[in-house]
């Protein structure tokens, strides 16, 4: 088993960390720059930078903040959040983060995940897929069926998530940042079928997004389906847990984990 990754998530609104459930109820959640320095000094393997309103409002990312968050990490930053070209992610880029995360834009002209990947390569490109369950599996007869959404989960784009998943890995997208808008914040575990399906599609790396309530479902993400990745939020802005207590756990469990 290769090494999992813990990835605190940070999601950013007008300058703050904040967190939701199911993409509502926003609430603060701490300073960015502070929220960082700890993570990084708790030991995470990497860090998300999302600024969740950048889409939706139609702003250019908090570069700024970027760069402050860049100064206090010393682990790969993910940074996603109104890119929609390849200069938005040069700017990304040059502000510090070592990769950048798309949604809405990628959505909107799947040929950008093609240029990111031809400018920068691919593994600095991370397609972010916010994905709800609209038929089928635990939620009613037939097969399971989750759609892509845009604009920070508002909008439906009626595209199936997994058929996604696969064209933009064909296009240039080196690793699927897989967030459950049903989970998001509920702490009720992740969409374990909805990984497994994303796994099972195509051969990049998923990080596993929505849900994290303890532990046990944290380890469980990382086993089975096993997911690459677990991305982590509300447990460690709240003071729930920390990431080393985090990684002794899933090391109990039997995931190898990164020290």
């Amino acid at each position: 088993m290769q090494a999992k990754r813990i990835i605190p998530c940070l999601d950013v609104d007008d300058g703050r960390v904040v967190k939701g459930i199911k993409f509502k109820g926003i609430k603060d959640a701490g300073d960015p720059v502070e929220l960082a320095r700890r993570y990084n000094e708790e030991g995470a393997d990497e860090l998300t930078f999302l600024d969740i309103g950048a889409s939706y409002k139609s702003r250019a990312t908090l570069l700024d903040v970027v760069r402050q968050v860049a100064k206090e990490v010393f682990i790969p930053l993910c940074v996603g959040g109104g890119i929609r070209s390849v200069e938005d992610m040069r700017d990304a880029m040059n502000a510090g983060a070592d990769k950048v995360s798309v949604c809405t834009s990628a959505l909107k002209n799947p040929r950008l995940l093609a240029d990111m990947a031809g400018a920068y390569g691919r593994q600095c490109v991370v397609l972010s897929i916010d994905a709800k369950r609209v038929s089928g599996g635990g939620s009613g007869e037939g097969e399971p069926r989750w759609n892509a959404y845009s604009h920070g989960g508002r909008n439906d784009t009626g595209i199936d998530a997994i058929e996604w998943a696969v064209q933009a890995v064909e296009l240039g997208a080196g690793e699927i940042l897989l967030n459950s808008i049903d989970a998001d914040g509920t702490g009720a575990g992740y969409d374990l079928e909805l990984t497994r399906c994303i796994l099972q599609a195509v051969p990049a790396p998923v990080i596993a997004s929505g849900g994290a309530g303890n532990m046990e479902q944290i380890a469980g993400v990382l086993l089975d389906p096993g997911a690459d990745a677990a991305l982590v939020a509300s447990m460690l802005h709240f003071g729930v847990t920390t990431i080393p207590e985090i990684k002794r756990f899933i090391e109990a469990k039997g995931v190898r984990v990164r020290w």
